[in-house]
């Protein structure tokens, strides 16, 4: 099987690597880059618990006075690796999407247990802080990335494409649906993907990409 990753790369190498030792064909075609943005100090001993969305908030953390052993949520294996090889000890973390996170902090988080920080990028999917308030948290959001779309592709990989069009085309995040759409418009791609699954991490992500005609 055919299968195109759009992440960025050192996001997804493991994955790369487990389809490939599957037998599956792997094609990387990254459509946005992340990068850092800047974020008043934070005082982390105000707060008694942390959650992680995506390593990417992990990697653009200065953790250096964070105390360890606060309790950690992280959603996706990828994002409690990063947490564990930073030195938190105390991770709990739920595969899926931000919901089955929101779900795993209210059971094992009181909200009188003190405050949640919440650190994740400029866009998200599913507004987690203001669901988690609206069950009486206490929760602090703190933006230190954004993500930026890709505008050119190499024209030897967009050729190869064409040739071997994949079974599988996996998109991420919303800001992702969004670079990808502008990119396969931008590169007269719009009219090939009709044997091609598409799959995404929620339906507000696919719904941006409803005019692409898919399988």
């Amino acid at each position: 099987m055919h299968i195109l990753l759009t992440r960025p790369l050192e996001d997804i190498q493991e994955l790369i690597l487990k389809f490939q030792e599957l037998g599956h064909v792997v094609s990387h075609m990254p459509v946005i880059k992340i990068e850092k943005v800047n974020y008043k100090s934070i005082n982390f001993s105000e707060f008694s618990g942390i959650i992680f969305t995506s390593s990417n908030a992990i990697k653009h953390l200065d953790t250096r006075s964070i105390d360890k052993n606060k309790i950690c949520f992280c959603v996706g294996s990828a994002t409690e690796k990063k947490a564990r090889s930073t030195g938190f000890q105390n991770v709990i973390s739920t595969d899926g999407n931000v919901s089955n996170l929101k779900e795993l902090i209210l059971q094992n988080f009181n909200h009188s247990s003190g405050k949640l920080l919440y650190i994740s990028g400029e866009v998200i999917t599913n507004d987690l802080d203001q669901d988690l308030i609206s069950n009486g948290y206490d929760v602090k959001r703190i933006i230190n990335y954004t993500a930026k779309s890709i505008e050119n592709l190499d024209e030897k990989f967009i050729e190869k494409l064409k040739l071997k069009m994949p079974e599988i085309v996996y998109i991420y995040s919303q800001n992702s649906a969004l670079s990808f759409l502008k990119l396969i418009k931008n590169y007269n791609l719009s009219d090939f993907w009709m044997d091609t699954n598409l799959m995404c991490i929620s339906e507000k992500t696919s719904s941006i990409l409803n005019e692409i005609k898919w399988k």
